[in-house]
């Protein structure tokens, strides 16, 4: 997936998102699992706004993401933000480093676009490999209630001044995914019309202990889960689910998928 137009207007439809809150978050977990520092992966990077911040607060960082549409934007932004982070066009289960990783991280349902939970596996396989023993990796998922109760058959407007984006999701029970359909309208600079474009995707609802139960095969040891970026426990309403694992043992290279 490009995400061609999308990429485009990425950053203005996140506007409200609390990066700041998110990389705080992620930034006390780390610490307070005894990773202070160190070389951290950002696994489904997007535009590289969370990326920068967790730079910021201290750790070197690549960020690694499937749309080379994303990746443009945030090298453009690597400059503007004097960063040192380096960019990898690559799929989670594809993932291939040059070196050892002190932690990762994988926010804003990243996980959730993965189209099979054998890839999910995959992906957890290739970063036990790059983590070194006794790193931390922080990972959000949308819960199966977001899915049918939140996001479900809704649609969503994003009414801004250059951009009008009609958002339309359909989920389907049987196949435990949420197709979302997505119709930007774009000013063009030169007349002021606006012109259309649609892109669509597709998030999968996958049960958290499905998810989770996978992690141990590949060396990780759950710490801890919440509700979102906060302090508190999960709950039957919880829309993402945060864990925090920690890598206690080696798999060695021919026990890897």
């Amino acid at each position: 997936m490009s995400y061609g137009i999308f990429s485009s207007v990425y950053d203005i439809l996140t506007e409200n998102v609390p990066y700041e809150r998110i990389a705080d978050s992620i930034c006390s977990l780390l610490h307070k699992n005894g990773v202070d520092g160190g070389l951290l992966l950002d696994l489904g990077c997007g535009t590289g706004t969370l990326s920068f911040l967790l730079e910021q607060k201290g750790y070197d960082v690549i960020g690694v993401d499937a749309s080379e549409d994303m990746l443009m934007i945030a090298n453009e932004k690597k400059y503007e933000e004097d960063s040192s982070a380096m960019f990898l066009c690559q799929k989670g289960e594809e993932l291939d480093l040059y070196g050892t990783i002190d932690c990762a991280v994988s926010s804003l349902d990243t996980i959730n676009h993965i189209d099979s939970i054998e890839k999910i596996e995959k992906t957890f396989s290739r970063i036990s490999l790059f983590m070194n023993m006794g790193g931390i990796f922080i990972f959000d998922i949308n819960t199966p209630y977001k899915h049918k109760k939140i996001l479900g058959d809704n649609t969503f407007v994003y009414d801004m001044d250059d951009v009008y984006c009609v958002w339309q999701n359909s989920f389907d029970n049987n196949e435990h995914k949420t197709t979302i359909d997505l119709d930007f309208f774009i000013k063009n600079e030169d007349d002021e019309c606006y012109e259309r474009y649609s892109e669509n995707f597709c998030e999968y609802a996958y049960k958290p202990e499905e998810v989770i139960s996978l992690l141990d095969t590949y060396g990780f040891e759950v710490l801890d889960t919440f509700d979102d970026y906060s302090d508190n426990p999960v709950n039957a309403e919880t829309q993402r689910m945060v864990i925090v694992a920690r890598k206690n043992k080696t798999i060695f290279k021919d026990e890897l998928k």
